[in-house]
């Protein structure tokens, strides 16, 4: 019988037993699915567990694997997806009451990727309902009720990502697929202390992803190490005929216990945001001061560049208002049947009416605003090749309460909006805990295609802490 040495070890570490078959990818499936079955509704986790498909695949899998034919380091290897994927053996939800009876007859990209690429589909993992789309004050703004973080359940795993930032914390999953807008991959990843990579917009295609914004809306891994995330991404890169959006991508994930940087290159340079750390909650504030040292020490010589400001832009002005004219357009028939008033978020009920009175003029405004937007950010990022700041400012919030009644909000600055309104690259990687026991996370933002030089500090820094190997105590 397999233990939890096994579920919560590293994708390598499980890849090489499967391929000596010192491991069953049969065994390793049950496994997950009995985990899925035992904590996932508890963590408000889980929105379709796969069984029969995901035994079936395993199978397969352990097949080939013994015929000689293994497909790489994801051959055997179990996985979930945020319910926005369309799949075609089990029903996408997209996290909403209206949409619970829905299906496909075709996979997600991202899905048929990583199945050709031999991971087994075991689950579909509850998200926010339409990603929030709508508006939401609430954890419990989804039919499948309040996402957990395993850490403290009495505290949300965050959205809109909830199933899979919970789950993937609590090994119910090797590792899972997330979406982000603006903040459902780093924020998630933070509150359940796991890595997430919010990729370049473009670098992963989004055919079978439920349309939020589709200037924004961008796929990622969210797996227990930076490392897990590299070698997912590497089965998710590159163009699809069926996304015009997507592009070609180079990028190659090696791992390496040293720098991938040229020898002999300039220091790294590293910004750290204004007012993105100091009127944060403490734990969170000192934990980013220690994780700055850790960078001291793993990239000697490197230049912590302080009190960086953004370009100045009404980032937060732009995003709403692309988030509201189209996700008002993409739920257009959802709104004017009415059938939003089934939505679990009172706010949402009524969002979708108020998104639907943005103007084509504020809308083509905010739209335009992007371009200057991405030359200066692209000019920002000729002064330094990484910023970084907290993750989020506090900790998660609780679970039993409207969001404007728990934590009282930190002032602090974060680069997630503005960096989703330019579409660049960025990792939270867990660097502490804080108030109940909760994990705080540490963002790296990258320049567009930045997404090796992330992977590579991130490792490193991983390398030379452990808090992405700590284990929440389940019960």
């Amino acid at each position: 019988m397999l233990n939890d040495d096994t579920f919560f070890a590293p994708l390598l570490e499980l890849s090489a037993q499967i391929r000596a078959r010192k491991l069953s990818p049969v065994e390793l499936t049950e496994g997950y699915l009995d985990r899925l079955e035992k904590y996932g509704q508890k963590l408000g986790a889980v929105a379709m567990i796969m069984r029969e498909p995901a035994l079936r695949d395993a199978r397969a899998a352990e097949k080939e694997i013994r015929a000689g034919h293994y497909r790489g380091v994801l051959h055997g290897i179990p996985f979930g997806v945020k319910d926005l994927l369309a799949t075609k053996e089990a029903p996408t939800t997209w996290g909403a009451t209206p949409y619970k009876d829905q299906k496909f007859d075709f996979d997600a990209t991202v899905v048929q990727r990583l199945k050709n690429a031999g991971a087994i589909l075991v689950a579909k993992l509850a998200m926010v309902e339409l990603a929030g789309g709508m508006g939401y004050n609430e954890a419990w703004a989804a039919w499948t009720g309040a996402g957990r973080t395993p850490w403290n359940t009495g505290y949300w795993s965050g959205g809109s990502s909830s199933g899979p930032g919970a789950a993937t914390a609590a090994a119910l999953v090797q590792f899972s697929i997330g979406s982000e807008t603006s903040g459902s991959i780093l924020t998630p990843s933070a509150f359940c202390g796991v890595s997430g990579l919010r990729p370049t917009y473009g670098f992963v295609s989004r055919h079978g992803a439920m349309a939020l914004s589709w200037t924004l809306d961008k796929l990622g891994p969210m797996c227990r190490s930076a490392d897990d995330c590299g070698h997912v991404l590497n089965a998710l890169a590159g163009r699809d005929p069926f996304d015009p959006t997507s592009r070609d991508s180079s990028f190659r994930y090696t791992p390496s216990t040293k720098s991938t940087r040229s020898h002999g290159s300039k220091p790294l340079r590293v910004a750290i945001l204004k007012d993105s750390y100091e009127k944060a909650q403490d734990a969170v504030r000192d934990n980013f001061l220690a994780s700055l040292e850790v960078l001291k020490k793993i990239e000697p010589g490197v230049q912590i560049i302080k009190d960086q400001t953004l370009p100045d832009f009404p980032y937060g002005a732009v995003v709403g208002t692309i988030v509201d004219a189209e996700g008002a357009s993409a739920f257009r028939d959802l709104i004017e049947s009415g059938r939003v008033k089934e939505l679990a978020s009172p706010s949402g009920r009524l969002g979708g009416y108020s998104a639907s009175l943005v103007t084509a003029v504020d809308y083509l405004h905010a739209m335009r605003l992007r371009a200057p937007m991405r030359r200066a950010w692209a000019e920002m990022f000729k002064k330094f090749d990484l910023l970084v700041a907290p993750s989020r400012s506090t900790v998660a919030n609780p679970a039993d309460k409207p969001f404007d009644q728990g934590w009282p909000p930190a002032p602090a600055a974060s680069p997630i909006g503005a960096a989703n309104a330019v579409g660049v690259p960025a990792i939270s990687i867990p660097n502490g805990f804080g108030l109940e026991g909760l994990p705080t996370g540490i963002q790296f933002v990258a320049p567009a295609w930045g997404e090796s030089v992330l992977l590579d500090l991130a490792t490193r820094y991983q390398q030379a802490t452990d808090w992405h190997k700590r284990r929440p105590n389940l019960t």
